[in-house]
């Protein structure tokens, strides 16, 4: 397993795309997706309600980042600096050699390729940086557009059924050795 230091935090860039460090510059961005309905619908988590949400929730990513317990992204269009999502790795497994990745895209960018986009950056990341055997994902069953982003990057779906929410599928990729 890759010696996991965030500092400095590694700025990831495509195409289109800049990935990078959450701060509290994003807040209004944060709170505008972590309040959006559309968004939260497959999330199981309550809406932000206050600016105020979208700023603790801020400096406890950044807290677990500087921790090197997780790593999360701004991904920005790097033309105009645009906010259009966020991508994250957590749940870190020296044990299985494992982490879940996570992503959420602001409604007026989906179905633009984005999300394949940075999703491809940050398998690479994964795999090739932090040394990574398996990646997980979780995501709704009724989430049907994650789904098919999950596999046309070759993640299986398993036949196992997250315990603690049913309602929820369980991805995996694998590396290739």
């Amino acid at each position: 397993m890759a010696n996991r230091n965030f500092s400095p935090f590694p700025i990831l860039t495509t195409e289109r795309l800049t990935l990078r460090q959450l701060s509290t510059d994003d807040e209004q961005n944060i709170f505008a997706l972590r309040s959006d309905p559309a968004i939260n619908k497959y999330l199981g988590r309550a809406p932000s309600k206050t600016i105020e949400d979208a700023t603790n929730f801020i400096n406890q990513i950044n807290d677990n980042i500087q921790k090197n317990n997780s790593i999360y992204w701004i991904i920005t269009l790097t033309e105009t600096k645009t906010f259009a999502g966020t991508i994250c790795l957590f749940d870190f497994s020296d044990e299985k050699n494992s982490c879940e990745i996570g992503y959420e895209l602001m409604t007026k960018f989906q179905n633009q390729g984005i999300m394949k986009e940075a999703l491809e950056e940050v398998i690479a990341y994964a795999f090739n940086t932090l040394q990574f055997q398996k990646i997980a994902a979780f995501t709704h069953q009724e989430n049907q557009q994650s789904s098919k982003l999950l596999k046309k990057f070759n993640f299986t779906q398993s036949l196992e059924t997250n315990e603690e929410n049913p309602d929820y599928n369980i991805f995996t990729l694998n590396t290739i050795n």
